[in-house]
């Protein structure tokens, strides 16, 4: 009897033999494909959020492929249509599974959040970060993938500042991220940041002029203040979208992202520390969606920022991740402007169609700035304050916020001057004005400007508390996609305001009030129908230099269809704008002391009301003299140090008579 390896076939049952092996290896592979297991993580949102990267994804992204789910359209190319709603198809190459990475390094701490494509149950959870100083590639850290989200966060205590470093995330044997971390930029005389928000998913192609322009431009760090996407229940889908747009620029340098409403799937967000909402446009305050939801978004944009100053919970679990960030020399508070915001429903009047819009030319702002309301909140005022007397390693201070703190739009949703007009916003942080005015307070102590977006408008306007420009100035983004919700700078009556900044080429710039009675001066806006914005609609991005040598801050503007790697570039009308530094607290009913001469360059100087013991300001002056600017008839301390004000220079009532001094520090 011959073994079972001695017989032989004919061609034909060769042939056949062939056919029917392969029909079970591609049946083998199919099965494989549609069941490759249990998920080892149960999504608990009950199959209404971010579906298309839970529990079985895959079975999303392939029946929509497939046409067994809504639509089979494919626009563009790499998306999916499922019931309807249109978003990425999540089943990434497996060599590929790596999106992008974002990183910060702070106080010589590296945090850097890697974002992966869902993964099948039987791939590792494991990423790994790898760097080459210079002798080849070395692995320094390890991170567990989170399937919620699928982000993994790296943290590397003690790294070295002072080099910029290659770096790349990766996972399984193939897949990857590459990139650089920047050595700290400590000794560049400009320190420049890119600011933007507002990426409607509407427009969900690349985003090639905006990947030119900020290559060009070459920051030093980027911000996006909010609205990465506007998938609302399908973050991971929607922040995968914006990363895959804009990784290109996040490969090089540091990135600052915190998630607004639209993140966490909100039309609006007034956040009253955690409360529950009952619906999601949110105006009687809170989280509508489950908080494990808005933890997942908030790990997956904020997770690589340096560690939350108060880490204390809000309701529901929540975390917060309000900072500071020390890039170069310029200090950065991020703040979380929607957090604890109290939501208008029920706690003020209705004057409008809506509880947070008022339509009414006869209302009185007082009747809804109202006891008891919060926008920032305590623990973040808090922060300011103490942020602001702040300085040792700090040349520059600048806050970084969702949302301007001013009623900047009169039109909302169109440019009609009668059908789309609102006398004021609760989105805007213009409400509560007590609110507004306490944060403002806190900023201008620290002699810093204001970054923000979500309006949908770009505006450019020094504040007022008390009087018009007694506080600091604010720079505003404009959208990244401003063709579905556009605002607009329309003053009714269409006038300049009082003392319109001479040589100004828009109309309506100067002295206003906003709906609130906020007192604003504004140097420039961009509205998307003005003459020359037409072709960008609006859109763009905002660069800002802060100028450690000049204590100035260039605030440029730029259309979204500029080419900023051709010279002759033209930035928005009305843009740039250089601000000093020191205008940001400059009241002009403000006297000054005698100047004084220090015996080291650049020292901290503090000024003290002596009736409340109350720090007025803080600051780190250009060169050896300065001569303190001070209110009028007040009994004063000056201080001033190295690095922290402790040696007393003045002590007195004001006047601008005193005598100039020489101080050794």
């Amino acid at each position: 009897m011959k073994g079972i390896l001695d017989f032989k076939l004919t061609n034909k049952e060769v042939r056949m033999f062939k056919k029917i092996f392969c029909s079970l290896l591609v049946a083998g592979l199919s099965l494989q494909a549609q069941s490759p297991g249990e998920p080892p993580v149960k999504s608990p949102y009950d199959n209404k959020l971010d579906t298309a990267a839970t529990n079985k994804w895959w079975e999303i992204a392939r029946g929509a492929r497939a046409g067994k789910l809504g639509h089979n359209k494919r626009h563009p190319k790499g998306s999916v249509t499922v019931s309807g709603r249109h978003f990425l198809d999540l089943e990434a190459p497996r060599d590929e599974t790596v999106a992008f990475a974002l990183y910060t390094v702070h106080n010589k701490t590296l945090k850097m959040s890697a974002q992966l494509f869902p993964l099948f149950p039987d791939e590792t959870r494991e990423v790994r970060l790898e760097v080459d100083k210079g002798n080849g590639w070395e692995e320094i850290s390890k991170a567990k993938v989170n399937d919620l989200g699928w982000s993994a966060l790296f943290r590397v205590d003690n790294w070295d500042d002072t080099k910029t470093v290659p770096y790349r995330v990766r996972h399984a044997e193939k897949a990857m991220f590459t990139g650089t971390i920047r050595k700290n930029p400590i000794d560049k005389k400009d320190i420049v940041i890119a600011s933007m928000s507002c990426n409607s998913s509407k427009d969900r192609m690349g985003r090639p002029l905006y990947i030119r322009n900020l290559l060009a431009a070459d920051p030093d760090v980027l911000f996006f203040a909010g609205d990465q996407h506007y998938d609302h229940t399908e973050h991971t889908a929607g922040w995968l979208m914006f990363g895959l747009q804009f990784r290109e620029v996040f490969r090089g340098r540091p990135v600052i992202t915190i998630p607004d409403d639209h993140d966490v799937g909100q039309a609006n967000l007034w956040g009253e520390s955690g409360k529950v909402a009952d619906h999601p446009n949110g105006n009687t305050g809170g989280y509508f969606y489950h908080p494990e939801y808005v933890m997942q978004v908030e790990r997956c944009q904020t997770a690589h920022l340096p560690d939350p100053v108060d880490p204390k919970k809000i309701g529901q679990g929540i975390g917060v991740y309000f900072t500071s960030y020390n890039l170069g020399g310029v200090d950065f508070a991020i703040l979380e402007d929607r957090k604890f915001k109290s939501g208008p429903n029920g706690k003020i009047p209705q004057q409008g169609p809506r509880p947070d819009h008022i339509r009414n030319p006869a209302y009185d702002p007082k009747s809804v700035d109202v006891p008891g309301l919060v926008m920032l909140g305590e623990r973040q005022l808090n922060f300011l304050n103490k942020w602001s007397t702040q300085w040792d390693g700090v040349q520059m201070k600048a806050v970084l916020s969702q949302t301007p703190f001013a009623g900047a739009a009169h039109l909302h949703g169109g440019s009609d001057p009668i059908k789309k007009r609102l006398h004021a916003d609760m989105d805007s942080n213009g409400w509560p004005q007590t609110g507004r005015n306490n944060a403002l307070k806190m900023i201008r102590k620290g002699f810093a400007v204001h970054l923000a977006g979500d309006q949908h408008l770009s505006t450019l306007l020094k504040h007022g508390i008390d009087n018009h420009n007694d506080g600091p100035w604010s720079i505003v983004s404009p959208a990244i996609v401003n063709t579905v919700y556009g605002r607009y700078w329309h003053p009714d009556g269409e006038k300049a305001g009082a003392n319109k900044p001479a040589g100004n080429p828009l109309p309506y710039t100067g002295e206003y009030l906003d709906g609130f009675n906020n007192k604003v001066t504004m140097h420039a806006y961009v509205n998307a129908n003005d003459p020359g914005n037409e072709t960008s609609k609006g859109a763009g991005f905002v660069i800002a230099r802060f100028n450690k040598h000049d204590r100035t801050i260039i605030a440029e503007c730029w259309p979204r269809n500029a080419d900023l790697s051709k010279p002759g570039a033209k930035q928005f009308k009305g843009w740039p704008k250089v601000i000093p530094q020191l205008d940001n607290y400059a009241p002009a009913s403000w006297g000054n002391l005698g100047t004084v001469t220090f015996n080291v360059a650049k020292p901290v100087v503090q000024l003290i009301d002596e009736s409340s013991n109350e720090v007025i300001y803080t600051v780190r002056i250009k060169g050896k003299t300065f001569t303190p600017h001070a209110p009028h008839g007040k009994s004063l301390t000056l201080k001033a140090g190295k690095d922290k004000a402790t040696k007393t220079v003045y002590s007195g009532v004001t006047t601008n008579k005193s005598a100039a001094k020489s101080i050794d520090l």
